[in-house]
């Protein structure tokens, strides 16, 4: 059975998805700030990125309490630290996203009103107080199904037994106070994975403890994705050009004056290139969230007055026999079930 999407005190699947996270940060009102995808921890893949805010974890859940840690303990960070439970079905995405924009303190990040109001009305609350007020922020809850799928078909009576699909999760990581933190909705309080040594990226500190938790699935599975929360690409680069093109000329041998022009056309390529990809975000989110139920059904009527409907469901039946003939592995969703 399915519904027409998430009701009023229910919370959607999120798919992990760069443009969508960084569609429910503007959502909320915060600014300054984007998600990015990861494919690896090596610093190569990330050295353009920096600065790294947090990173969101999506790993095929199962029942154990694994963490590569130990429980926050230090009253004098937890009393500073926004740690919400999760108290709600699906709202893990949503939830280790807020944890870290609650718990960055960099200037570049401006939370806006919502998230501002959320965090000081919940300041004095304790964990599972703050995961309940956050099931009930009606705009936060409201921006979160924005992304739910629409489905308007009912399916009654007795069917076959659904087979078992696997659930996901989403935790964070950040740096706090000098200490690598673990924000796991599903646990009883943030977890403490170590001293961050000064000078070192953080990211460095806690590629271990990810890879750790990504051993614990069979080799050649994929059942984990991580993407980072980042500030907005575009104004950091377009500061970087601002720098540039502030010098004065005179000041500038000619030589280092065409290194610098060189230097402007990268970035300004760079931005036009952040510029795109936010297009591509908006299109592609237009599409996630667009009802094509009668646009679909309109076809089907056209195909079957034309009498090819039955001809064009056996070539899609048959096509689709095919497909998962050469499937070999189970790809996961990337979606939020937990």
């Amino acid at each position: 059975m399915t519904t027409s999407g998430a009701g009023h005190d229910e919370w959607c699947l999120i798919e992990s998805d760069p443009g969508v996270f960084t569609e429910l940060i503007r959502g909320f009102g915060a600014t300054g700030v984007q998600v990015e995808e990861l494919y690896s921890l090596e610093p190569e893949c990330f050295e353009n990125l920096k600065p790294v805010h947090g990173l969101i974890f999506l790993f095929k859940w199962v029942a154990d309490d694994f963490s590569d840690g130990s429980r926050l303990t230090d009253k004098a960070i937890l009393d500073e630290l926004f740690y919400a439970k999760q108290v709600i079905h699906n709202a893990c995405a949503t939830q280790a996203l807020i944890s870290i924009l609650m718990n960055c303190h960099h200037g570049d990040l401006k939370l806006g009103q919502t998230l501002a109001d959320f965090k000081e009305f919940t300041r004095s609350f304790d964990a599972h107080l703050k995961g309940l007020s956050l099931s009930n922020a009606d705009q936060i809850r409201a921006v979160h199904n924005s992304f739910a799928r629409q489905q308007v078909f009912e399916f009654e009576g007795k069917s076959k037994k659904k087979e078992k699909e696997d659930a996901f999760h989403f935790i964070s990581y950040i740096p706090f106070a000098g200490r690598l933190i673990e924000l796991d909705g599903l646990k009883e309080g943030p977890y403490d994975l170590g001293p961050i040594a000064e000078g070192d990226d953080w990211v460095a500190t806690a590629r271990p403890h990810i890879e750790k938790r990504m051993q614990k699935y069979a080799t050649g599975e994929i059942h984990f994705n991580l993407m980072a929360l980042v500030s907005d690409q575009k104004m950091v680069l377009s500061r970087r050009l601002a720098e540039l093109t502030a010098a004065k000329p005179a000041e500038q041998g000619s030589a280092i004056s065409e290194e610098v022009q060189l230097q402007v056309e990268h970035l300004k390529m760079l931005i036009g290139d952040e510029e795109a990809k936010m297009e591509r975000y908006k299109a592609e989110n237009i599409r996630r969230k667009h009802n094509y139920l009668p646009l679909i059904v309109d076809i089907l009527s056209m195909l079957a007055e034309q009498g090819k409907l039955v001809e064009q469901y056996e070539k899609a039946k048959s096509k689709s026999i095919q497909q998962l003939k050469l499937k070999k592995k189970k790809k996961p969703s990337g979606e939020s079930s937990s």
